[in-house]
C-alpha cells in the first residue's frame, strides 16, 4: 500500500458470484446479483462499475468547474455503458462514457470533461487498462 490518506473505504461481501449477494459493512448496499442478460433479478457488476465510474466522473467535473469558477448544469448527467468482452487473451471490459452538461459552451463542457478524466480516481484506474471513449452528447 501507499502513504497516501486514506479518506474513505468501502467495504463489501459478495457471496455466490454472478448469481448471488452483495452486502456493504454499513448496511447501505444489499442487492442481488445476476449474470448480464440472464433475465433473472439483480444487477450484475458492469452495471455497478458503470454507476460508480458516472457519479465519481460527475464529481471530478464540479471540481473542475468550482476551479474555473464555472457554474456546472443542475442537470449534468453521464451514461454509461460497460461492455463485458471475450477475446483470445479471456474476458476483459471496454466502456463508453456519454457526458450531457447542457447549456454550456461545448468547448468549456469539453474543458470540463476532459479534465474529469484526469482527476477521476476510476478514470485513472481505467488509463491504459481498458478501452474507453467518452463523448460529449
Amino acid at each position: 500500500m501507499s502513504d497516501r490518506n486514506v479518506l474513505y473505504t468501502g467495504k463489501t461481501t459478495t457471496t455466490g458470484g454472478r448469481d448471488g449477494q452483495s452486502r456493504s459493512s454499513d448496511g447501505q448496499l444489499d442487492i442481488k446479483l445476476s449474470p448480464p442478460g440472464s433475465g433473472k433479478a439483480g444487477t450484475n457488476p458492469e452495471q455497478l462499475f458503470g454507476a460508480g465510474w458516472s457519479a465519481c466522473f460527475i464529481g471530478a467535473m464540479g471540481l473542475a468547474a468550482r476551479a474555473s469558477k464555472i457554474v456546472l448544469p443542475a442537470d449534468t448527467s453521464v451514461s454509461t455503458e460497460v461492455d463485458l468482452t471475450q477475446g483470445s487473451d479471456g474476458y476483459a471490459l471496454q466502456a463508453r462514457l456519454n457526458v450531457s452538461l447542457p447549456g454550456l459552451d461545448r468547448d468549456v463542457a469539453q474543458q470540463l470533461i476532459d479534465a474529469a478524466h484526469q482527476t477521476c480516481p476510476y478514470s485513472k484506474a481505467t488509463r491504459g487498462n481498458i478501452d474507453v471513449v467518452i463523448s460529449l452528447v
